[in-house]
């Protein structure tokens, strides 16, 4: 009992209980701080740093003005818009303007010399208070803040981009996707979602094009996806579009209607059938003719109306086959009907048999349409003659 009172006694003293409050303020920062980044905390601590660097600008602005100009005030302005709340950022907008007003008053008229607080640098620091405001204000009706919104749409990019992944294939077979943005950007109204189901034997992939381009069908090109690679494989080919068609009704969207592609192959015989949803026809390029051949199936646009029936069409890739897959991105423009953009396609694609197509898509999409601005999507899919199916 002794020895327990000793280590009471020790654990009560004057450094036991600074080591331990210590301990709480640390593990207190850490969590705000975690809070803060992740756009859950409050925004103190970014508002006390910002404030405390208003009045060192502001002396070093008075000891020094051709060095520190009035103007650099503008830092905890435009950090404050990305960093603070509205509310806050009011705040440290009225120390601002108390800076400026101490420093025009200490550096005297601006008329009498240089690096003095003029007009123009009211008007900067006022212009960047006003559009640091307008970002703040976005930034809390989205509920996003500035720290998480770049992390979140490269979240996006990446599910999209695993999601379109196409499964490995067996041995004899090669498959390969190329998908361009509109303009350049990193979303595509255009993905793919693939699966091997009847216990690996037979690949589904299902090609669509959402309505809209870019980051305008981007969020919906993700939703669907997500529920589209849920649909895939859980239900007979034939109900997939179906279901597909009822889901996207559901959602009630102004601009919601999608064309799609569906293609079941049998990774054994090479047969395969094609459901097409109202999306351009295949291609089916014959080794034994050296001809390309379209593979066009019947059916409406997805989201349309109800009760929408999908009539597929069959066919067989046999050893050196090519199959091709494409949204109308890469062959139909304002300038061009779907005709002339197959015909443009099969053209460049013919010089790729002798070679075989290994990286031909991205090529291709290049070759075809590189300047369109629209999304575009290719898939090829070859069964290759030197080596057997399985």
């Amino acid at each position: 009992m002794a020895a327990g009172r000793e280590r009471r006694a020790k654990a009560e003293t004057f450094t036991a209980r600074w080591k331990k409050q210590w301990h709480r303020v640390r593990v207190g920062l850490r969590r705000s701080a975690v809070d803060y980044f992740r756009g859950n905390g409050s925004d103190w601590i970014a508002l006390i740093g910002l404030f405390l660097t208003i009045p060192v600008l502001t002396a070093m602005t008075l000891g020094n003005s051709v060095w520190c100009s009035p103007a650099t005030l503008v830092l905890p302005i435009v950090a404050g818009g990305l960093l603070l709340r509205p509310a806050s950022l009011l705040g440290l907008y009225a120390a601002a303007a108390t800076a400026l007003i101490v420093e025009s008053v200490r550096l005297g008229p601006y008329t009498e010399g240089p690096s003095r607080v003029t007009p123009g640098v009211v008007l900067v620091v006022a212009a960047c208070g006003f559009f640091g405001l307008l970002t703040a204000q976005f930034r809390s009706r989205v509920g996003v803040p500035w720290r998480r919104g770049g992390t979140m749409l490269f979240d996006l990019r990446e599910r999209i981009r695993v999601q379109s992944k196409l499964p490995k294939m067996p041995q004899g077979w090669h498959h390969e996707m190329a998908l361009r943005p509109a303009g350049g950007q990193s979303f595509s109204g255009d993905f793919v979602v693939a699966a091997r189901t009847n216990g690996g034997r037979t690949l589904e992939v299902v090609l669509t094009d959402v309505s809209g381009k870019g980051m305008d069908a981007g969020s919906r090109a993700l939703l669907l996806s997500g529920a589209f690679g849920g649909l895939l494989g859980s239900l007979p080919p034939h109900a997939f579009l179906p279901a597909a068609n009822g889901y996207l009704l559901r959602q009630e969207w102004d601009e919601g209607f999608a064309t799609s592609i569906h293609l079941v192959l049998d990774l054994d015989s090479g047969d395969y059938e094609l459901y097409s949803a109202g999306h351009p026809p295949g291609l089916q390029l014959s080794a034994g003719s050296g001809r390309w051949e379209e593979k066009a199936a019947e059916g409406p646009l997805l989201g349309v109306y109800d009760g929408a029936q999908f009539d597929s069409v069959k066919g067989s890739l046999r050893p050196g086959d090519v199959l091709m897959l494409f949204t109308d991105g890469l062959v139909e423009t304002s300038d061009r009907d779907i005709v002339e953009g197959i015909d443009r396609l099969t053209g460049e694609a013919d010089r790729y048999v002798a070679g075989g197509f290994h990286g031909a898509s991205w090529h291709l999409i290049e070759a075809v349409a590189k300047d369109v601005n629209d999304d575009r999507a290719l898939l090829l899919i070859c069964r290759q003659a030197s080596a057997p199916a399985r």
